[in-house]
């Protein structure tokens, strides 16, 4: 008989050594800057920042608190150093298309101060042009073309009437127009008088009124291009006058920017601009943007010194590097930007001045953080982000706009290039679900920064996660910790981690511990924290959260949910599983039980008939049938039918952890031989009876444990694992004091014959030569009872049997 040696309690928790540290308390200690313990993902963001290239942005995948944000928050810093700072963005302007506003790209800091310029430009404008317009100056030039074109018309008439008087007639003004008439003697001559001329003298008459008339009304047809005439003499005259007083308003801004070409341009243009609408912008009242009354309003369109504003929407004058930006909540706005609008005289109007940029815009030139989970969820934002990428460009306008589902008038801002690289921050089921499913997404996004869930418990790691720990205690302002409080911390790491070899990556559950502990050392006065401190924090976040666990165990001390701790009982086993709320998971014995008998071979998994088993569960079963078939009824058929199921189980089960337990309660329920019910067991078999590590096998040897305690210790109960689970123990230190003390046990095995001799008692052996299990064997107990059961079935078949036995009934 194999005899299976059990752990003893230096196998069951890997302890961390606090003087190995080297310090007293974390007050010693410098700042941990380097990452510790993801060489891959940091070798990723080194790549993709250094390699310069537009579609190299990144993908940082990882769990939850692994760190990936201060991680690559933190080298993008660094990298950003190497960058200078990227240009300020404005939007002036423009004097040729009014909705489509130019873009000026000037040095950090130049947009700050040419707003200001401008400002102060502006608040002088009007009185400058009022000053102008009221000028000695102006008024004589402008009274002489006035009289000029008020003296033509009455010229014209003047030498009209002169030439009528020549041919006898005299031109009368009224209120109804301009006429002529015959005189006679330097009197007008009246109708019975003109009447009583000979025809041929009337005709002459009528001809040449007639041919005044006509000059009259060529001289009045003339008057509206004279008027025409005359206001383009004011106008030039205003242009004159105007010109001058800007010119010399804005000579001092025009010296200050002459470098820059852009600037210059739009001086220019403005300048040009101001002179055309000086009347306007003098006689303007209010500060209406141009154009911006609506189709339904009162409101006359005028000119505002709104239109020569500088709206500076990304200004970086206290940038002396690249920017590090990262946007939470990565919605169209915030990421693109927005136009907004105001509502006048029952309108809503905008201009230039209403844009507003997102972090595309403020990231340029630098890097831009984002969380990939909420930017899918922003509706329009992923194909925006995507097609900026894609384009170098980036356009402020609505989404509506940007989706072609609007046909209203509205802003067209002329596109920004763009060079900003993004990362997204994720976990690795997004990253995958989007390489599968956007065809861009793998062309965009080039680089996976892989955070790993663990770390090796190297001397190196460890060195570098205590100093992390530190530099975040002292980041919060919590009190030092000792040596002992950090070495409990690096054990409930690799508790976490699942392996003593192992710490746990997604120190953001440390760092809640951290809290933690630093308030129950205040509560207790302590200056410093130490690892009862931690071991209070840990204890309080399981009991915040235990309530189901303890109601659970409750109902087993009670005996509503039936397991024996003690005893032995055939076809019946003690399984184990592990059930998850949240942040807890705790271990939960399962009576499982096996009722065999003669049949066809059949292993039916009552979990699945009935749809609680799930997938894994089920695969689990059937590989028992497998082993079972091979391993004992090589030579004959199977001829069984047998059920397993887990009592009082009202929920779904998968996963084949239970797969090893099963073996045993159907082995126990084909052979009769009882099983021990102080031992629980957990683990999977494969189809040569190989047993197999599984999840949880912490949470299962405490949850066990915790249920023989409430019933009592009686010195023998114990769980059995599989072999290749022993590196990953990291138990309670209550359960170590048990098997320190002799009142619990673990057992260790490799084979489902191990866990046979260690659950009945009795030897299993091998095949000898012959191929035949030896005597006084368990193996051989059921290969022969599987082969009496073959030939009952046999002769149950055979057409002369006379066996009376239903088919049904058990094997006795």
């Amino acid at each position: 008989m194999a005899t299976t040696r059990e752990l003893g309690p230096a196998a069951l928790r890997r302890s961390y050594d606090p003087d190995a540290f080297g310090f007293d308390t974390t007050a010693e200690l410098e700042d941990q800057v380097d990452a510790v313990g993801q060489p891959r993902a940091v070798a990723a963001i080194e790549f993709a920042t250094g390699i310069g290239r537009a579609e190299y942005n990144i993908f940082a995948l990882g769990a939850p608190g692994t760190g990936k944000h201060s991680l690559v928050e933190n080298h993008l810093r660094k990298r950003a150093e190497e960058r200078p700072a990227p240009p300020d963005v404005c939007y002036v302007h423009n004097f040729e298309r009014k909705d489509e506003p130019s873009i000026l790209i000037l040095p950090a800091g130049t947009g700050r101060k040419l707003r200001k310029d401008m400002s102060r430009l502006n608040a002088n404008l009007r009185s400058a042009l009022r000053g102008a317009f009221e000028s000695e100056e102006y008024q004589t030039r402008r009274q002489v073309i006035e009289d000029e074109f008020k003296e033509r018309p009455r010229q014209e008439l003047q030498e009209v009437e002169t030439r009528a008087k020549e041919q006898g007639l005299v031109l009368l003004r009224s209120p109804s127009g301009i006429a002529f008439a015959p005189t006679r003697d330097g009197e007008v001559m009246s109708g019975e008088d003109f009447q009583q001329l000979p025809p041929e003298e009337q005709q002459d008459i009528q001809d040449t009124v007639e041919k005044f008339q006509t000059e009259v009304q060529l001289a009045l047809r003339e008057m509206p291009s004279w008027d025409r005439e005359r206001q383009e003499k004011v106008r030039e005259l205003e242009r004159e006058v105007i010109g001058m007083a800007v010119e010399d308003l804005m000579g001092g801004v025009r010296e200050d920017y002459e470098e820059f070409a852009q600037i210059s341009t739009y001086l220019d243009a403005m300048q040009d601009d101001v002179v055309e609408h000086a009347r306007g912008l003098v006689e303007s009242e209010m500060p209406i943007q141009e154009g911006a009354a609506g189709p339904n309003s009162a409101q006359p369109p005028t000119i505002s010194l709104r239109r020569y504003h500088v709206n500076v929407v990304v200004d970086n004058h206290n940038m002396t590097k690249a920017p590090v930006i990262y946007e939470d909540n990565p919605t169209y706005d915030n990421l693109v930007g927005r136009i907004e609008h105001s509502a006048r005289f029952g309108g809503m109007y905008t201009d230039f001045t209403h844009i507003k940029a997102g972090s595309l815009f403020r990231a340029n030139g630098g890097y831009l953080m984002v969380d990939a989970h909420r930017l899918l969820q922003a509706p329009f934002a992923w194909e925006t982000l995507k097609r900026a990428l894609q384009s170098r460009r980036l356009r402020i306008e609505s989404p509506a706009q940007a989706m072609n589902m609007m046909s209203a008038m509205s802003l067209l801002p002329e596109p920004l290039a763009i060079d900003v690289q993004v990362v997204l921050l994720g976990d690795p089921m997004l990253y995958y679900i989007l390489s599968q499913q956007d065809p861009d997404f793998e062309e965009l996004f080039k680089v996976a920064s892989d955070f790993a869930e663990r770390m090796d418990a190297t001397e190196e790691n460890c060195t570098g996660y205590v100093g992390v720990l530190a530099m975040l205690a002292r980041e919060d302002g919590l009190r030092p910790f000792d040596k002992t409080a950090m070495a409990h911390l690096l054990e409930h790491s690799t508790r976490l981690a699942g392996d003593q070899n192992k710490l746990t990556a997604r120190i953001g559950l440390i760092h809640d511990v951290l809290r933690e502990a630093d308030f129950w050392a205040g509560n207790a006065g302590s200056e410093v924290v130490s690892a009862t401190h931690v071991q209070q924090a840990i204890d309080a976040q399981i009991h915040r959260s235990d309530r189901i666990r303890e109601s659970t165990y409750e109902q087993i001390e009670r005996g509503t949910i039936m397991i024996d701790v003690e005893g032995k009982q055939v076809g019946q086993i003690n399984g184990l599983a592990v059930i998850a709320f949240g942040n807890l998971a705790f271990g939960r014995p399962n009576r499982l039980t096996a009722r065999v008998r003669v049949g066809q071979g059949d292993v039916v998994d009552i979990e699945r008939e009935v749809e609680l088993g799930g997938p894994l569960h089920s695969k689990g079963v059937l590989i028992l049938a497998a082993y079972l078939g091979a391993n004992y009824t090589s030579d004959s058929p199977l001829s069984l039918s047998a059920s397993i199921v887990f009592e009082q189980s009202y929920s779904g089960v998968d996963g084949d952890s239970a797969s090893a337990a099963e073996s045993f309660a159907l082995l126990s329920a084909i052979t009769k031989v009882p099983l021990r019910q102080d031992l629980a067991v957990t683990g999977s078999v494969n189809q040569h009876g190989v047993v197999q590590p599984i999840g949880g096998v912490n949470e299962k040897i405490e949850g066990f444990f915790d249920v023989c305690s409430g019933k009592g210790l009686n010195g023998s109960q114990g769980v059995i694992i599989p072999a290749s689970n022993v590196r990953h123990l990291m138990l309670r230190h209550d359960v170590v004091d048990a098997v320190s003390s002799n009142q619990f046990h673990i057992y260790p095995i490799e084979t489902i014959d191990e866990g046979i001799e260690l659950l009945t008692g009795i030897p299993t052996a091998q095949r000898d030569a012959d191929g035949a299990y030896p005597e006084d064997t368990f193996n051989r107990m059921v290969s022969d009872r599987l082969v009496e059961m073959a030939e009952k079935r046999r002769a149950f078949d055979s057409p002369s049997s006379t066996v009376t036995t239903p088919p049904d009934s058990e094997v006795e």
